[in-house]
């Protein structure tokens, strides 16, 4: 009836149903009692992808590639045209570097092999002992500059001559880059990284035979040219 008072169970209802029973109130500030929190410190935790690192990895060969084919063209065109080129007689040492860095690919490769297995113990020696072979590789080249020193050949004694120490610096400046990356996955721990071993092995290894073979070129390049 008009002017009647409801009774307090009625208003209970009302207000329930106005409100949700309760479970419309706002959460506090900071998203669902701290669910968000939680949820972007799972975010940070998760491992970035692969893709991402591969990628890198990729982008940087690739640079590298295009500087050394852009000093190849100009070795090819002044040999070709230039009436003052003076071949250098290479030192027998650089087929001893070569060997040696061939043959530290295969060295990471098993130890790739070892490391897929779970072995390691192995994998940490084979992969220590391809990081020394990349060293000696370094030191081996310094040893072919002083050869050529005591010939009285520097960089700028001819233009053949600077293209040897131009193509040899530059590929030791890189291959020392890719020494640091490989006593990065020798020294680094993985249990607390975004990137397991295996896989910053296989990245240290496709830079690893990427310079491998772009010496390859490099020394048939400059034995062809002589």
């Amino acid at each position: 009836m008009p002017g009647t008072i409801a009774p307090p169970d009625i208003e209970l209802i009302i207000k329930d149903s106005r409100g949700g029973g309760g479970g419309g109130e706002r959460p506090p500030d900071g998203g669902d009692d701290g669910n968000d929190g939680d949820f972007d410190r799972q975010r940070r935790k998760r491992p970035a992808p692969p893709r991402r690192f591969s990628t890198a990895i990729a982008i940087a060969m690739v640079s590298i590639l295009m500087f050394f084919m852009a000093l190849a063209s100009a070795f090819l065109v002044l040999h070709h045209s230039s009436h003052v080129w003076v071949a250098v007689h290479l030192p027998r040492i650089l087929w001893v570097n070569t060997a040696v860095l061939i043959g530290s690919s295969f060295v990471l490769e098993r130890a790739r092999g070892r490391l897929s297995l779970g072995d390691d113990l192995n994998f940490r020696k084979l992969w220590l002992v391809s990081s020394v072979m990349g060293f000696l590789f370094v030191a081996g080249q310094l040893v072919a500059w002083r050869q050529l020193a005591v010939q009285g050949v520097y960089i700028a004694s001819n233009q053949a001559s600077s293209f040897f120490y131009i193509f040899s610096g530059a590929h030791g400046v890189h291959l020392l880059g890719g020494v640091a990356a490989l006593l990065f996955v020798l020294l680094h721990n993985f249990e607390k990284s975004q990137i397991s071993v295996s896989l910053a092995a296989e990245i240290a290894s496709y830079y690893w035979h990427f310079m491998d073979g772009l010496w390859m070129f490099l020394f048939a390049l400059l034995y062809l040219g002589k």
